[in-house]
């Protein structure tokens, strides 16, 4: 999408934002809907519209959604917004989805996370859910002053150049790494089996290395560990130990934790600054950061699809669920 089309489309974006309680700390457009795609999400004029909406207060903000928006929610709206903030809170990603919304003449989804989850999900990557999409060129429709967020939203970023970093040869090219960063969140995605398009990494990034470019270059100037040849569009970066300890050691704390516990042998009971220096030094540190995502990503993906059901409502489910899996069909029989 051109910045003169995406300039218009915030129009529409905020257009439909009118729709919903104003109280927002953070409003983003994302996906195939805002950023055009290669291969079966290529159709972005009717592509499903993409939107986290997050809230300070949640029970609030529900309380007030239920009342211009009844419709949007499964039958767990007889439950109240108490009901929905918990589901909300303890259940997959922290992250309460409805999908096939009309609105404003659009097909929309829209997700509603809490303040406090995303900051914790930006800074730890305790499931790399919403952090992941951030990681990824969106359109930010809303945005108060908050600071913390601000922060948060900005140390995302540097982690995921640096967890990209890990994974990466010595030299490499702009589109390497930004493929590499895309795909962080899908590490271990069990819906890149099944229902997402298997080769939806590279589709992201071809289009749009642009907008990743927009988002990462001034955190890959201001690195001291890489030579950033922009012109070139090409990176070189330190592999010594002592520059992947570094890394490694800047890493977010889940994605170190789940280092520690597949290579700490039984018994063991190392500290993780102690594994973290044993993985600096191994030829195959880049398969262990990776291991790492997979084992954070997997888990909180099958919850979250697994909490759709209820949040979404059976029908609203299994109509999703067959668009994904008729993108994914298709992008088989483009190939074959």
């Amino acid at each position: 999408m051109t910045p003169q089309a995406l300039q218009s489309s915030g129009v529409a974006f905020r257009r439909i934002l009118s729709h919903f309680p104003e109280e927002l700390s953070l409003a983003f457009a994302y996906g195939s809907g805002v950023y055009r795609q290669a291969g079966p999400s290529s159709d972005q004029k009717n592509a499903m519209l993409d939107f986290v909406f997050t809230v300070d207060d949640p029970v609030a903000w529900h309380s007030k959604n239920l009342k211009k928006n009844w419709s949007h929610y499964s039958f767990l709206k007889l439950l109240g917004p108490k009901m929905i903030t918990s589901v909300q809170n303890n259940y997959g990603a922290r992250v309460y989805y409805n999908p096939l919304i009309l609105c404003d003449g659009r097909l929309i989804k829209y997700g509603v996370i809490s303040t406090r989850a995303l900051i914790e999900d930006l800074l730890g990557w305790n499931n790399l859910y919403i952090a992941g999409r951030l990681q990824k060129p969106v359109k930010i429709v809303a945005m108060n002053e908050d600071v913390t967020l601000r922060s948060a939203l900005d140390k995302n970023l540097r982690s995921a150049v640096t967890a990209a970093f890990l994974m990466l040869p010595e030299s490499f090219s702009e589109e390497e790494l930004f493929v590499e960063i895309a795909g962080l969140s899908y590490a271990g995605d069990f819906r890149m089996v099944i229902g997402e398009e298997k080769a939806k990494v590279q589709n992201i990034v071809k289009p749009n290395v642009a907008h990743f470019r927009e988002l990462y270059g001034s955190i890959l100037q201001e690195d001291p560990q890489v030579v950033y040849k922009s012109q070139q569009g090409h990176l070189e970066i330190d592999k010594s130990p002592e520059g992947q300890f570094t890394q490694l050691m800047t890493l977010p704390k889940t994605l170190q934790q789940q280092i520690n516990r597949i290579m700490d042998p039984p018994g063991k009971n190392r500290d993780v600054e102690e594994t973290l220096l044993q993985v600096a030094h191994d030829p195959d540190c880049g398969d262990v950061v990776r291991l790492g995502l997979s084992a954070i990503v997997r888990p909180s993906s099958i919850r979250q699809s697994a909490k759709g059901v209820f949040t979404a409502g059976l029908k609203r489910s299994v109509i999703y669920s067959s668009q994904k899996l008729r993108k994914m069909w298709t992008g088989w029989l483009r190939k074959t």
